[in-house]
């Protein structure tokens, strides 16, 4: 956080905060965005979900960022800010992220329905039978991913605005898939 680098290096808050977002888009970049998943016997399932993140939580406002979170089993993870909860904006964000073909694993929310009809192969769980597990069939590896998110912008940065989400989800990203190589 800010307030930790501004102790440390003895500047400023507003220079901190500025050092802070400078080094967040630059573990994007370093990061990179691949698409995920892929075709065939060696092709990795790719899970997906969204999250709502930041606001106050009052039904009938749309104060929360919506983001839409794609992980590859046991590999990479992807988040986008998205600009709605509706089918159009999820579909735009996954169609240039995950290739055509991918076998993409979700929950039962209607707007990932009609994964099949644009090439993807798709199976759901249905949380709202309490089902979080069928076989191979499972999003626990996105939702564990919105938890460590989630619990570090609250504990650590306690707020995030929707103009900065990005940066910031690319510094999560980043922690993510560079874990194995220190």
């Amino acid at each position: 956080p800010a307030k930790e680098l501004q102790r440390q290096l003895s500047v400023t808050y507003k220079t901190a905060w500025r050092m802070g977002h400078e080094i967040r888009k630059y573990m994007g970049w370093v990061d990179g965005d691949a698409p995920l998943g892929g075709s065939g016997p060696k092709a990795k399932p790719v899970g997906m979900d969204k999250a709502f993140i930041g606001g106050k939580d009052k039904q009938g406002f749309d104060d929360k960022a919506v983001v839409l979170g794609m992980i590859e089993r046991d590999g990479a993870v992807m988040a986008k800010v998205i600009p709605g909860k509706d089918w159009h904006s999820v579909n735009r964000a996954m169609l240039g992220n995950v290739k055509e073909g991918s076998m993409v694993y979700t929950d039962d929310a209607p707007v990932f329905k009609s994964l099949p009809n644009l090439g993807y192969g798709h199976e759901a769980v249905n949380h709202k039978a309490k089902e979080w597990v069928r076989g191979n069939v499972h999003t626990n590896s996105i939702e564990a991913f919105w938890s460590n998110v989630k619990r570090s912008i609250k504990g650590t940065y306690v707020w995030v605005s929707k103009k900065h989400l990005q940066t910031y989800l690319c510094e999560f990203e980043y922690r993510h898939n560079l874990r194995h190589a220190p």
